[in-house]
């Protein structure tokens, strides 16, 4: 199996022309793609609707070029999108392919699989059964991917749904408890709930640990490597597993690192460093060519001090903490990196330590 990544400037969630025209180039076969992640415009939140528009505008595209039904695309190639790119952020897609071309090298290679949970019931969601169900997903993406250790997975996307009010308003009507009867703090706990399941599939937390009551109060359990969010726009969990195997052909490699806090330049500048790039003070225009892929998620510390001096995010009522989180990590990152295309998503509750998060990098293989 060979892997191969294309980054594409979002212009607006309606247009994918940019793809439309690698396709046409020949740069990708659209029936090779099996994820897409990226960031859209939009506020980041239940209403959010941005994310949507663009998946809906990808699997039209993709659908028109293969052939296949759309609903045939949407159900084999999660479409994870995240809102908000605030500051310098630029809105963007990666898209992920995988096709049978290549000989391996015997050298750790990006490798890629997806998985999808059935759809998760009203009353599961920020369960226990939201974290099993992903766990179950998580290792089944890892065998198809051959990849064979835990620490050889580096990022674990997962895009979960969300309460909505209609969905409340039922609930309540039939009896049925939720874990949450206000629809943004379900994203939370659907977020939680994910990144649970990550930590149980990767050893990262014992079957003993995955407790409800520890969502949301012991940030000592937590997944070094997932990134998870939530929304209207899906029924289940929907999951990208990223690691290196040399079973894998292909040019790239991915590498992570956990942050500790928001300021972290040390990890930004580690992980590119693991993939042989360096940043002194950033990345220079060849090394800029050769990241192919950055992933963020981060959280506003929840004590109100970073590094013990106060933040205001917690305490703004015009603005919602990850808006100013995702602008102010934003502009820190791209001033490393040299590149405004960074996925940078919030609400990293249990996903890296806690006050921080976690980064992931993606970069051609340096030439032997």
């Amino acid at each position: 199996m060979r892997s191969t990544v294309h980054r594409f400037t979002l212009s607006d969630p309606g247009d994918v022309s940019p793809l439309a025209a690698a396709i046409d180039r020949g740069d990708l076969d659209p029936a090779t793609i099996v994820a897409v992640i990226g960031k859209t415009p939009g506020n980041g939140l239940v209403n959010d609707y941005t994310r949507g528009y663009l998946t809906q505008s990808l699997a039209l595209l993709i659908a028109e070029r293969t052939g296949q039904t759309r609903h045939a695309v949407v159900e084999r190639v999660p479409f994870i999108f995240s809102g908000g790119t605030e500051g310098v952020l630029t809105p963007h897609y990666t898209v992920l392919c995988v096709d049978d071309q290549g000989t391996p090298d015997g050298t750790p290679t990006l490798a890629i699989a997806t998985a999808f949970t059935a759809p998760i019931p009203a009353a599961d969601i920020g369960r226990r059964a939201q974290v099993l169900a992903t766990a179950e997903a998580v290792r089944d993406a890892m065998r198809r991917a051959r990849i064979e250790s835990a620490a050889d997975v580096h990022f674990v996307q997962v895009k979960g749904p969300c309460l909505t009010a209609a969905q409340i308003a039922e609930a309540k009507a039939a009896g049925v408890a939720l874990a949450s009867d206000n629809p943004d703090k379900s994203m939370a706990y659907s977020r939680v709930a994910s990144a649970f399941g990550v930590a149980l599939a990767l050893g990262e937390l014992s079957p003993e640990q995955i407790e409800e009551t520890a969502f949301f109060r012991d940030f000592e359990r937590y997944s070094g490597v997932a990134s998870c969010s939530s929304g209207v726009e899906v029924q289940a969990n929907e999951i990208v597993v990223l690691g290196n195997s040399r079973h894998w052909a292909g040019d790239y490699r991915i590498a992570h690192r956990e942050m500790r806090d928001a300021l972290d330049i040390g990890a930004i500048h580690a992980v590119l460093e693991d993939l042989g790039l360096r940043a002194a003070p950033q990345l220079d225009p060849p090394q800029q060519a050769q990241l192919a892929a950055l992933f963020v998620k981060c959280e506003a510390d929840r004590t109100g001090l970073i590094r013990g001096q106060p933040h205001t995010m917690l305490n703004d009522g015009d603005m919602n903490p990850q808006r100013h989180i995702r602008g102010a990590l934003g502009a820190i990152v791209a001033a490393v990196t040299a590149d405004t295309r960074a996925f940078v998503s919030g609400g990293a509750e249990h996903q890296g330590p806690d006050g921080g998060g976690l980064i992931a990098a993606i970069a051609r293989k340096p030439r032997r």
